[in-house]
């Protein structure tokens, strides 16, 4: 394998990468959404449990916010994994064994492009920006007791959003004060990374939250 290699798809991507799944000794991957790496998913179904590795997994608040990514979260944590969650914007990466990354890049045609590198340096770097990303994440549980409200009203909160009502409307419907409600709002926006009630609109539309 070359220095680095650019793959299209998940399909090329598993099958360049597989052997080094299947032995790998440790896993670190970062990634905003379910679907940037569906290949990492093969790491707690089999493909790697004979060898137990190490994994860490990172990922943005807004993966709790939809039904299926909060599950896949917590599954692959039952399964062993650490997994802490940060509202800083992360590169999607997949780092085996401190030795191969693997850098998501542009989505195309409905197939999203990978580089896989070898090079020693790139990848220490690449370590190095998931490791502080790491260091400043919250744990999960942690995250689960401080967020709890908003992880059960967003959906509701992303409804009344879409649904052009006043905020005042909006508060009575949830049974909520006013400043109640715009807190959650505010700190919806803040997990799914928007600067406006709009950009957060269109986030939760690509991440299929509406």
């Amino acid at each position: 394998m070359s220095a680095v290699t650019t793959v299209r798809g998940e399909e090329e991507l598993f099958a360049r990468t597989a052997h080094l799944f299947a032995t790998a000794s440790e896993v670190t991957c970062a990634a905003r959404d379910l679907n940037t790496f569906a290949v990492s998913r093969h790491t707690h179904h089999g493909l790697v449990q004979e060898t137990r590795p190490k994994v860490r997994k990172l990922y943005q608040p807004a993966m709790l916010l939809n039904p299926s990514g909060a599950q896949h979260v917590r599954t692959v944590a039952a399964h062993g994994a650490q997994v802490r969650v940060t509202g800083d914007d992360i590169n999607e990466t997949i780092i085996i064994d401190r030795r191969f990354a693997i850098l998501a890049g542009d989505l195309s045609d409905g197939l999203r492009s990978y580089s896989v590198v070898t090079e020693a340096a790139v990848v220490q770097n690449v370590q190095s920006l998931f490791d502080a990303a790491w260091r400043s994440g919250t744990e999960l549980a942690v995250y689960d007791a401080q967020h709890a409200d908003l992880t059960s009203l967003a959906p509701r909160v992303l409804e009344l959003l879409a649904s052009g009502c006043k905020d005042e409307t909006a508060a009575r419907t949830l049974g909520l004060g006013v400043r109640t409600y715009r807190r959650r709002v505010a700190e919806l926006m803040t997990a799914l990374g928007a600067e406006s009630r709009f950009q957060a609109g269109i986030r939760a539309h690509e991440l299929g939250l509406i």
